[in-house]
């Protein structure tokens, strides 16, 4: 079962504080980003470009957003199918035997969905209720760990039914903590099991930019590693704003995909708008609109990831308007609202950021499709459920996106499916999290929906 432990991960909620104007006029794309942020694949990679895909509703799950027509793009002969109906679902785990856990906060429990034969829908039911803000999930042979605004639970899990509930790792912070006053904006918890058996339990900001975070006890805006059977957590890796997607690669490392901080200013002494004047320490939309990046980077202990003071900067000419973006292997430049001189962090000793994604893209749930993999072209590799800008202009598109495992690492982002959102911003769907099944076949959680997809290949 260790390969079911490793794709039960968890995300966090993708909330923040400060909102961009949205009347603002719609900036153009910028080299290398294609029009509302999907990324296509790479002529090199030998996967085919997507096709228009009508959604496929079963019987029972056609209620609205599909009670009309729904398309989306998929890769060819893909099919995707609405699987169930499961309102506000977020994060997805397989059971040793065969069942898909969905975590809902909104409602307090977890539900699981038990296939039925051939293409018919799931029966559904509740697995366990009464929690927080349940959210992360991941399993260890027969042990379910859920996490909780506040705490991780183990449970006993045999035959589709939960016993032994014991709390492992408690006192974590939440819109209940006395010292927070209320006010949380990162409070769900995801939980990743490690090949070493430990713990890694994300803890997000208490906001857009909130540097106290990093002198908390416990530690937020962090990843933090606590034994199994329940201990102390100790931090793993920090400067972590919120760490949304956790998940261990099919070597054993541990990653996180991070919803990265809003409204950051443009740190360098230049002329971005073309006004003639130094736009230094400036708020602008078209900065805005792709600085920083979000990161999906591999942890290791005592890795910062320099938020709130050091940004992941995509300029492949730093500080120029129309730079060419990339996502791969980038350096940190300084914050210019909370690092100007450098010595909050050395910026320059921070290693490069492994992948990423375009900045406000919003990235939930993370879990690794490993040997073979997906179908066709893709093969092994790590799956993100992109939930989509709420203050770009123009918005960042929700998606599924690839990232292919080879030799060790990930490669580029890709985009397996997409299609939720019209020309105009609006949106029907919001994937939170991709896992693959026992089945092979594509199994994605969607908020906005409330739904849940399957994909298969042909």
């Amino acid at each position: 079962m260790k390969m079911i432990a490793r794709a039960a991960v968890a995300g966090g909620l993708a909330l923040t504080l400060a909102a961009c104007s949205a009347d603002r006029p719609a900036e153009p794309a910028r080299p290398g980003t294609p029009p509302g942020g999907a990324v296509p694949p790479s002529a090199s990679s030998g996967v085919p470009a997507l096709a228009d895909t009508v959604v496929r509703p079963l019987p029972g799950t056609g209620a609205a957003p599909f009670d009309r027509d729904r398309r989306v793009q998929a890769p060819p002969g893909w099919t995707v199918t609405v699987w169930a109906r499961v309102p506000s679902a977020r994060l997805l785990a397989w059971t040793p035997d065969r069942r898909l856990l969905v975590s809902r906060p909104k409602y307090g429990d977890v539900v699981e969905l038990i296939p039925g034969p051939g293409d018919a829908a799931p029966a559904q039911r509740t697995l366990v209720s009464g929690l927080h803000q349940p959210h992360g999930l991941a399993f260890a042979g027969d042990t379910l760990y859920v996490a909780e605004s506040d705490q991780v639970n183990a449970f006993t899990y045999r035959a589709g039914a939960v016993s032994g509930r014991r709390v492992v790792v408690d006192g974590l912070p939440d819109a209940r903590s006395p010292e927070l006053g209320g006010a949380y904006a990162h409070a769900l918890k995801s939980v990743a099991v490690g090949e070493d058996g430990e713990l890694y339990v994300s803890v997000g900001s208490t906001g857009n930019v909130s540097a106290e975070d990093r002198d908390a006890q416990p530690e937020r805006a962090a990843i933090l590693r606590a034994a199994a059977g329940g201990g102390k957590p100790t931090v793993f890796a920090r400067g972590v704003r919120n760490g949304t997607g956790l998940a261990v690669d099919p070597d054993g490392g541990v990653w996180t995909a991070v919803n990265n901080r809003d409204n950051t200013a443009y740190p360098h002494d230049g002329d971005y708008d073309g006004d003639g004047g130094s736009d230094k320490g400036q708020v602008m939309q078209a900065y805005v609109n792709d600085h920083p990046f979000e990161p999906l980077a591999r942890l290791e202990q005592g890795r910062d990831l320099g938020w709130p003071y050091c940004n992941p900067d995509p300029d492949l000419r730093p500080g120029e308007r129309d730079s060419p973006l990339s996502y791969t292997r980038r350096p940190f430049v300084r914050d210019i609202q909370t690092n100007a001189d450098g010595n909050r962090l050395d910026c320059a000793a921070l290693p490069p950021v492994e992948q990423g994604m375009g900045a406000h893209s919003a990235p939930l749930g993370l879990s690794f499709a490993t040997s073979p993999g997906l179908a066709g072209a893709y093969g092994p590799g790590a799956l993100v459920g992109v939930h989509g800008s709420w203050n770009r202009n123009p918005p960042r598109a929700p998606e599924v996106s690839f990232f292919a495992w080879r030799d060790g690492t990930l490669g580029p982002q890709q985009t397996l499916l997409t299609g939720f959102q019209g020309g105009d911003g609006s949106r029907w769907g919001r994937p939170v999290m991709a896992v693959q099944g026992p089945d092979r076949a594509l199994y994605v959680s969607d908020d906005f929906a409330g739904a849940v997809y399957r994909v298969t290949a042909p």
